[in-house]
């Protein structure tokens, strides 16, 4: 084992295709950190933002408490945890806090921040990125001629004439590449903790031991394939294919797949129908809309529409209806994006790459199951604020009357529980398969020498 390791360490390739590595991986790592304090900068001045918003609209708008929150923005925040830094996943497209005033709800539930979209394109270069894409490169290339080398110099003839156990010589050999893969992993893992102040819980245990499932899965690929014994341009071609297959092709016919499987016109649709909701209200029958309204709320019947052309009660009923008239749409939108991740999750269980990415982002809080249940939790907390201000808007509350200091940025905490055989199964199915596979090759091989 110390003569295998010493001569597989001292080649030049090895040592270039592991500063590679490590370049990139603590690259990511920097980006990582990038965006997690971009993150925690925005959810800083969101709390200083509306803290002083709020002081300023009480201070110069005293007497119409309907008119200040109009104005006013409340924010929830969907807690960024540490560990996002090694998946980023959907937290560059969606963002991690939601600011919303009390109109409706549907013209804001998707609004995005402003970001160069050539940025969004070529995406971040994140750890998950370095680990699916990259390592199995490098794995490759440490295993593609671990056998064939020895073929095509004439040795490996020798090896399994003279060795009492030739598929042990080729464990080992395998066992040393992949004790300097996983030192190489558990490196960038030593530095990321401290860099981004992960804390040593579940969350990162889970993130760790998928990661060296993965790696495993792609050791067990290239042993069934060395196990086929061909030539060292054959191993090089066929795994540089699966790895295109595995890690751009599939997941591109999956995504295309879900999209036309699952379209989604209600994006568009419930976007202009809120406007017509709301908007058309200003030509109707005022008692039409409340007639609507009181339906929704009977608590508020209480409230009479008062006379003149207009009133806070009134808007707030338009603005209501508009979010009240798409429900159809809205629904119908969350289930579909729901299916969408639900499906994705189901077939990633046969594709390893698909798996680990989906897996990671779980983890990291940064996936689109995520952002559907923030969403979810937007409307929670918008709804609440509703009902919090909508009896003093209507009984004509002035300013002073509401304790505005109380009004801080909420978290919304996704404590969702992942299930442990979920996360493990699938990988480990591949690992046994390939590997079992070589295993049996090898044997038949080495039986007709």
């Amino acid at each position: 084992m110390k003569l295998l390791f010493a001569n597989f360490t001292r080649s030049n390739s090895v040592k270039i295709g592991l500063s590679f590595i490590v370049l990139a991986g603590i690259i990511s790592l920097l980006v990582g950190k990038q965006h997690i304090e971009k993150t925690n900068r925005s959810i800083e001045e969101t709390a200083r933002h509306q803290q002083e918003h709020i002081e300023r609209h009480a201070k110069y708008n005293k007497d119409d408490l309907g008119l200040m929150l109009y104005y006013i923005k409340f924010s929830l925040v969907n807690h960024t945890p540490p560990l996002n830094a090694l998946s980023i996943g959907q937290r560059d497209v969606n963002p991690s806090v939601k600011s919303v005033t009390i109109r409706t709800l549907e013209a804001q539930k998707y609004d995005a921040d402003l970001n160069n979209p050539y940025n969004l394109l070529i995406g971040n270069i994140d750890f998950s990125f370095v680990l699916i894409f990259l390592f199995p490169l490098l794995i490759i290339s440490f295993t593609y001629n671990l056998v064939s080398e020895e073929k095509e110099s004439g040795i490996w003839k020798i090896i399994a004439v003279q060795s009492k156990n030739p598929l042990g010589f080729v464990l080992r050999s395998f066992g040393v590449r992949l004790f300097v893969t996983l030192a190489v992993l558990l490196f960038l893992y030593a530095i990321a903790v401290p860099l981004l102040g992960i804390a040593p819980d579940r969350a990162l245990q889970a993130f760790f031991l998928v990661s060296v499932l993965y790696i495993l899965v792609w050791f067990a690929i290239c042993f069934f394939v060395v196990s086929l014994q061909k030539s060292s341009n054959f191993n090089a071609i066929i795994l540089l294919s699966i790895w295109i297959l595995l890690v751009f092709v599939l997941p591109a016919a999956i995504n295309n797949d879900l999209q036309n499987r699952y379209p989604l016109p209600e994006a568009l649709e419930t976007t202009v129908k809120q406007r017509k909701g709301y908007h058309e209200k200003w030509d109707m029958d005022k008692e039409l809309t409340m007639d609507k309204f009181y339906a929704h709320y009977p608590q508020f019947k209480k409230y009479a529409l008062p006379e003149g052309d207009f009133s806070w009660l009134w808007y707030y009923a338009m603005q209501q209806m508009g979010d009240d008239e798409v429900s159809e749409q809205s629904a119908a939108l969350r289930e579909k994006l729901g299916q969408r991740n639900m499906t994705a999750s189901r077939i990633a269980q046969f594709i390893p790459t698909l798996h680990l990415q989906l897996s990671l982002n779980d983890i990291a809080r940064s996936g689109l199951d995520n952002q559907l249940r923030f969403l979810d939790e937007t409307g929670r907390f918008h709804e609440k604020l509703r009902l919090h201000f909508y009896p003093k808007i209507f009984s004509g509350a002035p300013v002073a009357s509401e304790n505005w200091d109380d009004f801080k940025v909420e978290v919304f905490s996704d404590e969702k529980v992942l299930s442990q055989s979920g996360l493990y199964t699938p990988l480990l199915v591949f690992i046994v398969l390939f590997g079992a596979l070589g295993w049996f090759i090898f044997k038949k091989r080495l039986r007709r020498l």
